[in-house]
C-alpha cells in the first residue's frame, strides 16, 4: 500500500469552484482510495492506495472524477510522501532562523525542460527568491506571498507546466499527517 498526497490547485478561493471536504473524501474513496484524509479547505488530501496505477493516470482520474461531479476543471498534483518529505528536506531557503511564514513549495506537475528552466532563471524579483529542483519550486516571498510576483501563473507561463502552491506550514503538516 502507497500513501500518497493530492494537492488540488484553486479550489474554494473567494467562494468559486467551492467543494466541501466532506464531498472530496466521499469522492476519494469512491474511486477506491482508503482512508481520505483532507486538510483545511484548499484541496490536500493524504489517502492510500494499493492499485497499480501510475502517478499520471491517478492524476487524471482524479481530475476526470472532479470535473464529472462539480463541472469545473481543477487541475490535480499527486505526490508520495516520500517525494514531499525529500522536498522538505531540501528547501534551500529553510535556514534556522527563516520565519515559516516567508516560506512556500510550488509543486510542479512535471520536471520543466531545461530551456523552460534557463529562461525563468533570468528573471529577480529581489527580495522575493525562487529556485527550482525537480518537480518543486521553493519560494522565500520577502513580504507576503499574496504581492509576490513569483505566483503559480509565473511558474506556469514561464515553465509551461501546471503547478500549484502551498505554504510552507501546510507542507510541513501535510508531513505529519501523512506520518499519523
Amino acid at each position: 500500500m502507497s500513501k500518497l498526497i493530492s494537492i488540488l490547485r484553486g479550489i474554494n478561493v473567494g467562494g468559486k469552484r467551492k467543494i466541501l471536504m466532506a464531498d472530496l473524501r466521499t469522492l476519494y474513496q469512491e474511486l477506491g482510495f482508503k482512508n481520505p484524509q483532507t486538510y483545511i479547505q484548499s484541496g490536500n488530501v493524504i489517502f492510500d492506495y494499493t492499485g497499480k496505477k501510475k502517478i499520471a493516470a491517478l492524476e487524471s482520474m482524479i481530475y476526470t472524477a472532479i470535473h464529472e461531479k462539480y463541472e469545473f476543471e481543477v487541475p490535480v498534483i499527486v505526490r508520495t510522501v516520500k517525494e514531499i518529505a525529500n522536498a522538505y528536506t531540501k528547501n534551500p531557503f529553510a535556514i534556522e532562523d527563516t520565519p515559516i511564514e516567508h516560506l512556500h513549495l510550488t509543486f510542479l506537475k512535471e520536471v520543466p525542460k531545461a530551456e523552460h528552466l534557463e529562461q525563468i532563471n533570468t528573471y529577480d524579483y529581489s527580495p522575493d527568491k525562487f529556485e527550482i529542483i525537480g518537480k518543486n519550486a521553493y519560494i522565500y516571498c520577502d513580504g507576503k506571498y499574496h504581492k509576490s510576483k513569483l505566483t503559480n501563473n509565473f511558474f506556469e507561463k514561464k515553465l509551461k507546466v501546471a503547478a500549484t502552491t502551498r505554504n510552507w506550514k501546510t507542507v510541513k503538516k501535510l508531513l505529519e499527517l501523512s506520518a499519523e
